[in-house]
Formats: C-alpha cells, sequence, structure tokens
C-alpha cells in the first residue's frame, strides 16, 4: 500500500484543478452580465469592420503549410529523447525511429503530391455567369423544405 501512497498528492492536486475550473465556469456563467448587441455577436476580423462580402476565399493552403510545419517539430520534439538514449535502445530503438521518419516522410510526400505546397497562381474556376445578387438564401443548400415551402 505504501507505493500507492505517492501517488495521493497527484491525484489530489488533479482533484483540485478539476474543481477549481468547473467552479469558475459556473460563477462565469451565474454572475457574468448577459447583455448582447449587434457589435458583440458580430464576427470579429481583426477590428476591421466588414464593408462588404470578401470576393473570394482564404486559401488553404495556409493552413496545411502550418499543420506540415507542426508535423515536423513533433518528430523533432520525439528526435531529441530518442538520440539521448540511442545506445541504450540499440537496433530496436534505430528500427522504431525509420519507421517513425518513414511514416512522417510518407505523409509529406502525399502533400506535395496533392500540391500543398504548390504557390503558383491559382487555378481560376470560370464563376457562372447570372443576374442573381449573391445571398445566403442563393448560396447556402437547403436540406428539406424551408419555412416558407409547403412540403
Amino acid at each position: 500500500m505504501g507505493s500507492l501512497d505517492s501517488y495521493l498528492p497527484i491525484f489530489l492536486m488533479i482533484v483540485l484543478g478539476i474543481v477549481f475550473a468547473a467552479l469558475s465556469f459556473v460563477a462565469s456563467k451565474l454572475l457574468a452580465p448577459y447583455r448582447p448587441t449587434a457589435a458583440k455577436e458580430a464576427p470579429y476580423e481583426c477590428g476591421i469592420v466588414p464593408t462588404h462580402e470578401p470576393t473570394y476565399r482564404f486559401p488553404v493552403r495556409f493552413y496545411l503549410v502550418a499543420m506540415i510545419f507542426i508535423i515536423f517539430d513533433i518528430e523533432i520534439i520525439f528526435l531529441f529523447p530518442w538520440a539521448v538514449v540511442f545506445g541504450q535502445l540499440h537496433t530496436f530503438g534505430l528500427v522504431e525511429i525509420l519507421v517513425f521518419a518513414a511514416a512522417v516522410f510518407v505523409s509529406f510526400v502525399y502533400l506535395i503530391s496533392n500540391g500543398a505546397l504548390d504557390w503558383g497562381p491559382m487555378k481560376r474556376v470560370q464563376p457562372i455567369a447570372t443576374d442573381e445578387v449573391r445571398t445566403t438564401s442563393t448560396t447556402v443548400r437547403r436540406v428539406g423544405p424551408s419555412s416558407g415551402e409547403a412540403a
């Protein structure tokens, strides 16, 4: 039973952390005033009030490149402890790190083959010529009958 006693302070700190977080959320919900306004409900775009809808979507490539950097950062984080204990791991450690590096490399090759790092001119899709103004009702696909339509 003596070995479990050493874990009691850790368990107690985890329980106290969870209780503190739960009480903070409950107190915030009960004590905070709720006064919604149009400004508070609007999306925040770096302090700039949008005057019109953007003509194009933000390229997803920026997020892909960020995720690729994160993947390689994680690989480097795993390489440091491996390098410290490499002498004790022998062949097993070498095989394991080669499998890990191969998995990361194969995923990187897959991303490159799908054009994740192509920064050239984007291929533009020709818009369909219509006289209709772009609104939420024309761009969002509705599932099922809406409130204004008969079933």
